[in-house]
C-alpha cells in the first residue's frame, strides 16, 4: 500500500510540475485607478446658430443671370426676380434690380435705412468684387408670437453690365454664421442666362 501511495504521490507531483510549466508565466501590474467618465454636456448655441453639418444647394431663379448655393431645406418665398430662404431666425434674400453704374460704398451705405451700420467696404468673393455693408436691425415681428428680434445683417450688392444683385444674408445677433454666411456669398455667381 506504501507503494501505491508513493506512486500516487509522484504522479500528482509529476501533472503539478507538468501544469505549472505548461501555464503561462503571470506578471504582476499595478493599475492606477481611472477616473469616472463623465458624459460630455450637451451644445449649447446662441439662438440662430446654423449647424456645422448643414448641406448647401444650388438655387437658379428661372430667367435671372445668377446663381446661389442656400442651406438645403429652407423654406422658399418665390420673388419677382429673386427668392427668399428662412429656418428659424435665420434668412436669406437674393434679388436683382437694373443699375445705371456699378454700386459704391455710399450708395450700398444709403441702402439701409433702418439700422445701426457697423461696416461697409469692398470685398472680392468667388463670384467677384461686391460692396459689404453689415448692421444691425430690428426683425420682422413673430407671426405668431409677435416676437421682434435684433439681427445682424451682411448685404452684398455684386454687378455686371447694368444689373446689380442684392444677396441678404440675417440672423440673430449673437449667432456664429460667420461660416455659412462666407459659403453662401462666395457662392454667388453670374451665370450667361
Amino acid at each position: 500500500m506504501k507503494v501505491r501511495h508513493s506512486v500516487m504521490a509522484l504522479v500528482v507531483a509529476g501533472l503539478a510540475v507538468g501544469c505549472a510549466a505548461a501555464a503561462p508565466a503571470q506578471t504582476q501590474t499595478q493599475t492606477q485607478e481611472q477616473p469616472p467618465v463623465t458624459p460630455r454636456a450637451a451644445e449649447s448655441n446662441p439662438p440662430g446658430d446654423i449647424p456645422d453639418d448643414t448641406l448647401f444647394v444650388a438655387y437658379r431663379h428661372p430667367g435671372q443671370p445668377y446663381e446661389v448655393k442656400v442651406p438645403e431645406g429652407w423654406a422658399r418665398t418665390d420673388l419677382p426676380t429673386g427668392a427668399g430662404f428662412t429656418d428659424k431666425l435665420n434668412s436669406i434674400r437674393i434679388e436683382t434690380a437694373p443699375a445705371a453704374s456699378p454700386p459704391t460704398e455710399a450708395s450700398v451705405r444709403n441702402q439701409v435705412k433702418d439700422g445701426q451700420i457697423s461696416t461697409v467696404g469692398t470685398v472680392t468673393r468667388k463670384g467677384g468684387r461686391a460692396i459689404r455693408v453689415v448692421y444691425r436691425a430690428d426683425s420682422s415681428p413673430d407671426p405668431v408670437t409677435g416676437k421682434v428680434v435684433r439681427d445682424e445683417i451682411e448685404r452684398y450688392v455684386f454687378y455686371r453690365t447694368g444689373r446689380e444683385a442684392i444677396l441678404t444674408l440675417s440672423g440673430p445677433v449673437g449667432a456664429d454664421n460667420v461660416d455659412p454666411w462666407r459659403t453662401v456669398s462666395d457662392s454667388f455667381r453670374w451665370t450667361t442666362s
